[in-house]
Protein backbone atom coordinates (compact mmCIF):
# COMPACT_ATOMS: atom_id res chain seq x y z
CA UNK A 1 0.00 0.00 0.00
CA UNK A 2 1.39 3.31 -0.79
CA UNK A 3 2.58 5.62 1.52
CA UNK A 4 1.73 9.85 2.39
CA UNK A 5 4.93 10.52 0.87
CA UNK A 6 4.88 8.36 -2.14
CA UNK A 7 1.38 10.15 -3.27
CA UNK A 8 3.47 13.10 -2.20
CA UNK A 9 6.46 12.32 -4.33
CA UNK A 10 4.16 11.64 -7.45
CA UNK A 11 2.35 14.35 -7.13
CA UNK A 12 5.27 16.76 -6.63
CA UNK A 13 3.84 18.02 -3.73
CA UNK A 14 4.79 18.56 0.12
CA UNK A 15 3.25 15.82 2.49
CA UNK A 16 1.46 18.68 4.12
CA UNK A 17 -0.72 19.09 1.08
CA UNK A 18 -1.67 15.66 0.69
CA UNK A 19 -2.60 15.70 4.07
CA UNK A 20 -5.00 18.98 3.40
CA UNK A 21 -6.33 17.65 0.29
CA UNK A 22 -7.59 14.84 2.32
CA UNK A 23 -8.39 16.73 5.44
CA UNK A 24 -9.00 20.46 4.49
CA UNK A 25 -9.14 20.40 0.89
CA UNK A 26 -10.62 24.03 1.04
CA UNK A 27 -7.26 24.74 1.58
CA UNK A 28 -5.78 23.70 -1.83
CA UNK A 29 -6.10 25.78 -5.17
CA UNK A 30 -8.38 23.61 -7.64
CA UNK A 31 -5.61 22.21 -9.84
CA UNK A 32 -3.40 21.15 -6.99
CA UNK A 33 -6.44 19.44 -5.29
CA UNK A 34 -7.12 17.71 -8.80
CA UNK A 35 -3.43 16.75 -8.79
CA UNK A 36 -3.38 15.29 -5.50
CA UNK A 37 -6.08 13.80 -5.61
CA UNK A 38 -5.08 11.89 -9.09
CA UNK A 39 -1.97 10.60 -7.27
CA UNK A 40 -4.03 9.12 -4.35
CA UNK A 41 -6.41 7.12 -6.89
CA UNK A 42 -3.59 5.80 -9.19
CA UNK A 43 -1.39 4.94 -6.08
CA UNK A 44 -4.88 3.52 -4.22
CA UNK A 45 -3.64 5.11 -1.19
CA UNK A 46 -5.69 4.68 1.83
CA UNK A 47 -5.36 6.95 4.78
CA UNK A 48 -4.05 5.12 8.44
CA UNK A 49 -6.98 5.55 10.52
CA UNK A 50 -5.50 4.56 13.55
CA UNK A 51 -2.86 7.01 13.33
CA UNK A 52 -4.76 9.83 12.28
CA UNK A 53 -7.60 9.11 15.20
CA UNK A 54 -4.60 9.01 17.79
CA UNK A 55 -2.90 12.25 16.21
CA UNK A 56 -6.65 14.03 15.62
CA UNK A 57 -8.81 12.56 18.54
CA UNK A 58 -11.16 11.85 15.34
CA UNK A 59 -14.09 9.72 15.53
CA UNK A 60 -13.90 7.67 12.49
CA UNK A 61 -14.84 4.41 13.50
CA UNK A 62 -17.59 3.93 15.69
CA UNK A 63 -18.89 0.86 18.25
CA UNK A 64 -22.80 -0.12 18.67
CA UNK A 65 -23.21 -3.07 20.84
CA UNK A 66 -26.66 -5.09 18.88
CA UNK A 67 -28.90 -5.56 21.78
CA UNK A 68 -30.23 -9.28 22.50
CA UNK A 69 -34.01 -9.28 22.98
CA UNK A 70 -36.07 -11.97 25.17
CA UNK A 71 -35.92 -15.66 23.74
CA UNK A 72 -33.75 -14.78 20.20
CA UNK A 73 -36.89 -12.60 18.96
CA UNK A 74 -36.07 -10.12 16.62
CA UNK A 75 -36.99 -6.19 17.33
CA UNK A 76 -38.22 -5.07 14.24
CA UNK A 77 -38.04 -1.29 14.96
CA UNK A 78 -34.43 -1.62 16.55
CA UNK A 79 -33.31 -2.97 12.92
CA UNK A 80 -34.92 0.14 11.53
CA UNK A 81 -32.81 2.50 13.74
CA UNK A 82 -29.87 -0.05 13.19
CA UNK A 83 -29.74 0.37 9.44
CA UNK A 84 -30.34 4.32 9.63
CA UNK A 85 -27.38 4.22 11.78
CA UNK A 86 -25.54 2.75 9.51
CA UNK A 87 -26.68 4.57 6.83
CA UNK A 88 -25.48 8.12 8.72
CA UNK A 89 -22.30 7.54 9.84
CA UNK A 90 -21.71 6.23 6.07
CA UNK A 91 -22.95 9.48 4.85
CA UNK A 92 -20.32 11.39 7.09
CA UNK A 93 -17.68 9.38 6.06
CA UNK A 94 -17.54 6.91 8.95
CA UNK A 95 -18.53 3.58 9.84
CA UNK A 96 -20.05 1.47 12.44
CA UNK A 97 -18.28 -1.79 13.98
CA UNK A 98 -20.86 -4.24 15.85
CA UNK A 99 -20.73 -5.65 18.47
CA UNK A 100 -22.34 -7.96 21.16
CA UNK A 101 -21.57 -7.87 25.07
CA UNK A 102 -23.55 -8.84 28.06
CA UNK A 103 -25.69 -6.18 30.08
CA UNK A 104 -24.36 -4.59 33.14
CA UNK A 105 -20.92 -4.70 34.41
CA UNK A 106 -20.35 -8.17 32.99
CA UNK A 107 -20.17 -6.47 29.29
CA UNK A 108 -17.42 -3.79 30.19
CA UNK A 109 -14.16 -6.08 29.19
CA UNK A 110 -15.52 -5.54 25.45
CA UNK A 111 -15.78 -2.09 25.73
CA UNK A 112 -12.48 -1.96 26.97
CA UNK A 113 -10.62 -4.31 24.31
CA UNK A 114 -11.91 -2.93 21.46
CA UNK A 115 -10.69 0.59 22.20
CA UNK A 116 -7.56 -0.63 23.89
CA UNK A 117 -7.24 -2.20 20.50
CA UNK A 118 -7.79 0.96 18.64
CA UNK A 119 -10.69 -0.95 16.80
CA UNK A 120 -13.42 2.21 17.83
CA UNK A 121 -12.98 5.68 18.73
CA UNK A 122 -16.24 5.84 20.16
CA UNK A 123 -19.78 4.59 20.98
CA UNK A 124 -22.93 4.90 20.77
CA UNK A 125 -24.94 3.29 23.56
CA UNK A 126 -28.68 1.81 23.62
CA UNK A 127 -30.59 0.02 25.82
CA UNK A 128 -29.36 2.51 28.68
CA UNK A 129 -30.27 1.56 32.33
CA UNK A 130 -30.50 3.02 35.96
CA UNK A 131 -27.03 3.34 37.13
CA UNK A 132 -25.62 1.78 33.45
CA UNK A 133 -21.74 1.20 33.91
CA UNK A 134 -20.84 2.25 30.55
CA UNK A 135 -21.15 6.40 31.10
CA UNK A 136 -18.64 6.09 33.97
CA UNK A 137 -16.56 4.41 32.20
CA UNK A 138 -16.41 5.72 28.96
CA UNK A 139 -16.08 9.22 30.81
CA UNK A 140 -13.12 8.46 32.73
CA UNK A 141 -11.36 6.83 30.05
CA UNK A 142 -12.36 10.58 27.76
CA UNK A 143 -13.67 8.06 25.20
CA UNK A 144 -16.83 9.55 23.37
CA UNK A 145 -20.24 8.19 23.56
CA UNK A 146 -23.66 9.57 23.37
CA UNK A 147 -26.89 7.00 24.42
CA UNK A 148 -29.91 6.43 21.70
CA UNK A 149 -32.58 7.01 24.77
CA UNK A 150 -32.43 8.67 28.58
CA UNK A 151 -30.98 7.09 30.95
CA UNK A 152 -34.63 6.83 33.96
CA UNK A 153 -33.99 7.33 37.61
CA UNK A 154 -31.25 9.35 37.65
CA UNK A 155 -31.51 13.12 38.58
CA UNK A 156 -29.07 14.13 35.65
CA UNK A 157 -28.36 12.30 32.80
CA UNK A 158 -24.64 10.77 32.67
CA UNK A 159 -23.60 11.80 29.06
CA UNK A 160 -25.07 12.85 25.64
CA UNK A 161 -28.20 11.49 24.27
CA UNK A 162 -30.63 11.65 21.62
CA UNK A 163 -34.45 10.38 22.75
CA UNK A 164 -38.18 10.68 21.65
CA UNK A 165 -40.62 12.59 23.58
CA UNK A 166 -42.45 9.23 24.63
CA UNK A 167 -44.79 10.95 26.47
CA UNK A 168 -45.81 13.51 23.92
CA UNK A 169 -46.47 11.09 21.35
CA UNK A 170 -48.70 8.88 23.92
CA UNK A 171 -50.49 12.36 24.66
CA UNK A 172 -51.35 12.64 21.07
CA UNK A 173 -52.93 9.67 20.53
CA UNK A 174 -55.45 10.22 23.34
CA UNK A 175 -56.00 13.50 21.50
CA UNK A 176 -56.78 11.74 18.30
CA UNK A 177 -59.11 9.47 20.01
CA UNK A 178 -60.59 11.98 21.48
CA UNK A 179 -61.19 13.88 18.45
CA UNK A 180 -62.64 10.95 17.29
CA UNK A 181 -65.23 10.88 19.82
CA UNK A 182 -63.79 7.97 22.26
CA UNK A 183 -64.50 8.68 25.80
CA UNK A 184 -63.07 5.91 28.09
CA UNK A 185 -58.91 5.41 26.67
CA UNK A 186 -57.62 2.68 28.08
CA UNK A 187 -53.88 2.18 28.51
CA UNK A 188 -51.54 -1.27 27.71
CA UNK A 189 -48.06 -0.86 28.78
CA UNK A 190 -45.16 -2.50 30.18
CA UNK A 191 -43.74 -3.62 33.68
CA UNK A 192 -44.17 -0.57 36.14
CA UNK A 193 -40.36 -0.90 36.64
CA UNK A 194 -39.81 0.41 33.02
CA UNK A 195 -38.61 4.32 33.14
CA UNK A 196 -39.76 4.40 29.66
CA UNK A 197 -43.40 2.82 30.40
CA UNK A 198 -43.85 5.10 32.87
CA UNK A 199 -42.49 8.19 30.52
CA UNK A 200 -45.17 7.10 28.01
CA UNK A 201 -47.68 6.34 30.69
CA UNK A 202 -47.33 9.77 32.20
CA UNK A 203 -48.31 11.26 28.52
CA UNK A 204 -51.73 9.18 28.76
CA UNK A 205 -52.31 9.80 31.91
CA UNK A 206 -51.81 14.08 31.60
CA UNK A 207 -53.47 14.15 28.00
CA UNK A 208 -56.58 12.71 29.43
CA UNK A 209 -57.21 14.27 32.59
CA UNK A 210 -56.69 17.80 30.30
CA UNK A 211 -59.01 16.73 28.03
CA UNK A 212 -61.62 15.59 31.28
CA UNK A 213 -61.70 11.90 30.90
CA UNK A 214 -60.74 8.89 33.37
CA UNK A 215 -57.53 8.22 33.94
CA UNK A 216 -57.36 5.64 36.79
CA UNK A 217 -55.15 3.36 37.37
CA UNK A 218 -57.54 0.55 36.45
CA UNK A 219 -57.68 1.66 33.36
CA UNK A 220 -53.76 1.26 33.20
CA UNK A 221 -52.94 -2.41 32.63
CA UNK A 222 -49.27 -3.24 32.82
CA UNK A 223 -48.49 -6.43 31.36
CA UNK A 224 -45.41 -8.61 32.11
CA UNK A 225 -43.71 -8.67 28.81
CA UNK A 226 -44.14 -7.44 25.33
CA UNK A 227 -45.56 -9.81 23.12
CA UNK A 228 -48.72 -10.36 21.24
CA UNK A 229 -50.23 -12.86 23.84
CA UNK A 230 -49.39 -10.72 26.58
CA UNK A 231 -50.96 -8.08 24.47
CA UNK A 232 -54.32 -10.19 24.43
CA UNK A 233 -54.42 -11.46 27.32
CA UNK A 234 -54.71 -7.95 28.92
CA UNK A 235 -56.94 -6.52 26.69
CA UNK A 236 -59.24 -9.48 27.69
CA UNK A 237 -58.90 -8.45 31.50
CA UNK A 238 -59.21 -4.94 30.87
CA UNK A 239 -62.84 -5.69 28.54
CA UNK A 240 -64.26 -8.01 31.15
CA UNK A 241 -63.52 -5.55 34.15
CA UNK A 242 -64.88 -2.36 32.23
CA UNK A 243 -67.21 -3.08 29.04
CA UNK A 244 -67.25 0.59 28.48
CA UNK A 245 -63.86 1.14 27.24
CA UNK A 246 -64.08 2.15 23.29
CA UNK A 247 -60.14 2.74 22.83
CA UNK A 248 -56.69 1.44 23.63
CA UNK A 249 -53.36 3.33 23.56
CA UNK A 250 -50.57 0.37 23.87
CA UNK A 251 -47.06 1.39 24.42
CA UNK A 252 -45.94 -0.68 21.43
CA UNK A 253 -47.09 -2.05 17.97
CA UNK A 254 -46.69 -5.47 19.52
CA UNK A 255 -49.21 -5.15 22.76
CA UNK A 256 -51.55 -3.49 20.31
CA UNK A 257 -51.21 -6.32 17.82
CA UNK A 258 -52.68 -8.72 20.41
CA UNK A 259 -55.50 -6.19 21.30
CA UNK A 260 -56.26 -6.55 17.67
CA UNK A 261 -56.39 -10.01 18.05
CA UNK A 262 -58.36 -10.27 21.68
CA UNK A 263 -60.89 -8.20 19.79
CA UNK A 264 -61.03 -10.03 16.62
CA UNK A 265 -61.73 -13.34 18.53
CA UNK A 266 -64.92 -11.48 20.51
CA UNK A 267 -66.43 -10.50 17.39
CA UNK A 268 -65.49 -6.59 18.37
CA UNK A 269 -64.91 -4.56 15.52
CA UNK A 270 -61.34 -2.72 15.64
CA UNK A 271 -61.31 0.52 14.68
CA UNK A 272 -65.26 1.57 14.57
CA UNK A 273 -66.34 -0.65 18.48
CA UNK A 274 -62.73 -0.13 20.13
CA UNK A 275 -60.24 1.65 18.83
CA UNK A 276 -56.18 1.14 19.01
CA UNK A 277 -53.27 2.58 18.50
CA UNK A 278 -49.78 1.54 18.78
CA UNK A 279 -46.18 2.97 19.35
CA UNK A 280 -43.18 2.47 17.19
CA UNK A 281 -44.92 2.17 13.42
CA UNK A 282 -43.33 -1.06 12.92
CA UNK A 283 -43.31 -2.47 9.28
CA UNK A 284 -46.36 -4.77 10.57
CA UNK A 285 -48.73 -2.04 11.47
CA UNK A 286 -49.41 -1.20 8.15
CA UNK A 287 -50.02 -4.72 6.54
CA UNK A 288 -52.32 -6.22 9.56
CA UNK A 289 -56.48 -5.49 9.12
CA UNK A 290 -57.06 -3.15 10.29
CA UNK A 291 -53.71 -1.45 9.85
CA UNK A 292 -52.91 -0.16 12.88
CA UNK A 293 -52.65 3.63 13.96
CA UNK A 294 -49.50 3.89 15.36
CA UNK A 295 -46.92 6.54 16.64
CA UNK A 296 -43.62 6.62 14.52
CA UNK A 297 -40.55 7.66 15.62
CA UNK A 298 -37.93 9.80 13.47
CA UNK A 299 -35.27 6.29 12.74
CA UNK A 300 -32.96 8.88 10.27
CA UNK A 301 -33.10 11.78 12.34
CA UNK A 302 -32.62 9.72 15.34
CA UNK A 303 -29.40 8.59 13.40
CA UNK A 304 -28.47 11.69 12.10
CA UNK A 305 -28.59 13.31 15.29
CA UNK A 306 -26.45 10.62 17.37
CA UNK A 307 -23.60 11.23 14.60
CA UNK A 308 -23.45 14.72 14.85
CA UNK A 309 -23.29 14.76 18.41
CA UNK A 310 -20.51 12.10 18.39
CA UNK A 311 -18.10 13.56 15.72
CA UNK A 312 -18.83 17.34 16.07
CA UNK A 313 -15.90 19.53 16.17
CA UNK A 314 -18.08 22.07 18.59
CA UNK A 315 -18.24 20.66 22.04
CA UNK A 316 -20.25 23.95 23.23
CA UNK A 317 -23.31 22.56 21.13
CA UNK A 318 -26.50 20.68 22.54
CA UNK A 319 -25.75 17.42 23.51
CA UNK A 320 -29.20 16.55 24.70
CA UNK A 321 -32.11 16.43 22.05
CA UNK A 322 -35.56 15.57 22.25
CA UNK A 323 -37.02 14.14 18.69
CA UNK A 324 -41.24 14.65 18.38
CA UNK A 325 -42.52 11.22 16.82
CA UNK A 326 -45.62 11.68 14.25
CA UNK A 327 -48.75 9.90 14.94
CA UNK A 328 -49.66 7.93 11.71
CA UNK A 329 -53.55 7.45 11.56
CA UNK A 330 -55.01 4.65 9.71
CA UNK A 331 -58.23 2.43 10.21
CA UNK A 332 -57.57 0.97 13.12
CA UNK A 333 -59.05 4.22 14.89
CA UNK A 334 -61.34 4.94 12.10
CA UNK A 335 -64.31 7.42 13.82
CA UNK A 336 -66.70 5.73 16.59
Amino acid sequence: MATLKQVAAHAEVSVQTVSNALNAPHRLRPDTLQRVTRSIELLNYRPNRNARSLRTSAVELIGYCVPSWPNGQAHLVMDQFLHALCASAESSGRHILLFTAPIGVDGMPVYEDLHARRLVDGFVLSQTETHDPRHGWLKEQQIPFVSFGRVWGESTQPGPWVDVDGAGGCAAAVRHLYDTGRRRIAFLSWPETSGLAENRLSGWQSSCRQLGLPADRELAIHCPEDTIDAGARATADLLDADPEVDAIVAISDILALGALRELTRRGVVAGTEVAVTGFDDSPLASVVSPALTSIRQPMDRIATELIDILTTLDPTGPTERLLQPELVVRGSSAPG
